[in-house]
């Protein structure tokens, strides 16, 4: 597999083409930003922890029937994927209230509800990422309300299986972040961009901490440390 141009050069990651026109490989950067990037930092290594989390979270969702855009890692810091077209939502699912969304519904913060929460955003940084409802999603063209259910079963299914998965490690799966492209031979959704503690609020299940970006976010304590934790016990290491 020959790498090639540089197609994509965001925040955190960069894509670049390869030899096949199909797919694409994923570089992980050393960086962190949050608050739309007005934050930012470099941890040396954080990448490569972001590109294993992601490779294990991809391949648990594989098993498990649900499609990605994830074919393999292909370095320390780089996986190789299906090239897809981005779609401009992100389907949030909150197990716990926390963040915005305490706020927004006025409760208290880490309240468990008895129903999962599945939120929409316009992933737009020119609006800085608004709410969406299903009827405005299909009113811009983003999705069809056929693809917005595949979008809400894919969610909860892979809720379910995250869930368990962190469950097994000792960690609580507070919310996660979940995009998806289309695939350019027929136009289908399937689950792209990466899932880890970038994407995901993560906390030990006994004692609460966090080992997730909000630590970079809020200040609470070494971001690698974190990541780091979550990768070992995923992996079935200790911390």
């Amino acid at each position: 597999m020959e790498k090639r141009e540089l197609l994509f050069d965001g925040n955190e990651k960069q894509i670049f083409a390869t030899d096949q026109p199909d797919k694409v490989i994923i570089h992980y950067k050393d960086v962190t930003t949050a608050y739309g990037g007005i934050k930012r930092a470099r941890f040396k290594g954080i990448g490569c922890l972001n590109n294993k989390i992601s490779a294990i979270l991809f391949t648990e969702l594989e098993k498990a029937g649900l499609e990605t855009h994830f074919l393999g890692l292909v370095g320390e810091r780089e996986q190789l994927c299906r090239r897809i077209a981005w779609v401009d939502l992100v389907a949030v699912c909150h197990n716990r209230v926390v963040g915005s969304l305490a706020h927004r519904l006025g409760v208290e913060e880490g309240y468990t509800p008895g129903n999962t929460i599945v939120d929409l955003r316009y992933n737009t940084d020119e609006l800085g990422n608004p709410l969406i409802n299903d009827d405005q999603a299909v009113a811009i063209g983003l999705v069809s309300y056929d693809e917005l259910k595949y979008i809400y079963a894919t969610v909860h299914k892979a809720n379910e299986v995250l869930t368990e998965l962190f469950r097994k490690a000792g960690i609580s799966l507070v919310d996660f972040k979940m995009e998806f492209g289309r695939v350019p031979e027929d136009g289908h959704l399937i689950i792209s961009d990466e899932l880890s503690p970038d994407r995901c609020r993560l906390w030990d299940l006994e004692t609460g901490e966090q080992f997730d970006k909000d630590r970079f976010r809020h200040d609470l304590g070494d971001i690698y440390q974190g990541y780091e934790i979550v990768l070992n016990r995923l992996e079935g290491k200790k911390d």
